[in-house]
């Protein structure tokens, strides 16, 4: 069992956490978290001004790496034998979308509006809407899954100390929800390198 270390209770802004190790994977099995994750590498086009959902011609889309790692992440994720409540949780902008496709299914995805605003976020965002963002982030953030199962979302970085902080390409940041109303704690970042290297201890 995880020897969980209660890094921030999220509202918004969070100190940095160190990579958990491989015993990770046994408080996974059990279920109860949730597992942010940035989507794959995107260099290709650009975000818009007059950004439209839907058409990706409008926004910054996956690199072929991009697509390379999302489609490792899934396979970690069920090699490690992690339970994954479906339907994934995906941000509707193309990236986002079409990593955790790669990841687990076109079948296996929904999008959450909500999750588009961070993309929005820059160190020029105006506070009340900075805060208004982190706020709809948190009710998502501190529902806990059903018994047994872990939720994955799929969505965007943040700008240095606001939010869940600077992600990674494909890096996930590990979540422990309190319940609607109550928040949630950060427990560990961990990256694609470290998903991949990990293995079930007997």
């Amino acid at each position: 069992m995880l020897k969980i270390f209660i890094l921030a209770i999220s509202l918004g802004w969070v100190i940095p956490a160190p990579a958990p190790t491989p015993s990770v994977i046994n408080s996974l099995q059990e279920g109860g978290y949730i597992l942010y994750a940035r989507h794959g590498e995107a260099t290709i086009g650009s975000d818009q001004e007059q950004l439209i959902l839907g058409d990706c011609s409008t926004q910054r889309n996956l690199s072929a790496e991009g697509k390379r790692q999302a489609v490792a992440y899934g396979e970690n994720l069920r090699r490690l034998a992690i339970p994954i409540q479906y339907p994934v949780a995906a941000s509707p902008l193309c990236r986002t979308t079409e990593t955790a496709e790669l990841a687990f299914g076109k079948q296996n995805v929904q999008q959450e509006p909500l999750l588009e605003n961070i993309s929005t976020l820059s160190s020029d965002t105006p506070p009340m809407d900075q805060k208004r963002v982190l706020a709809e982030l948190t009710s998502i953030l501190e529902v806990i899954p059903p018994a047994g199962k872990n939720k994955v979302i799929i969505g965007h970085g943040f700008p240095k100390g606001v939010g869940l902080g600077d992600i990674p390409y494909m890096g996930t940041v590990m979540l422990k929800p309190r319940g609607k109303g109550k928040g949630y704690d950060v427990i560990g970042t961990i990256s694609l390198a470290e998903w991949m290297n990990m293995r079930i201890l007997n």
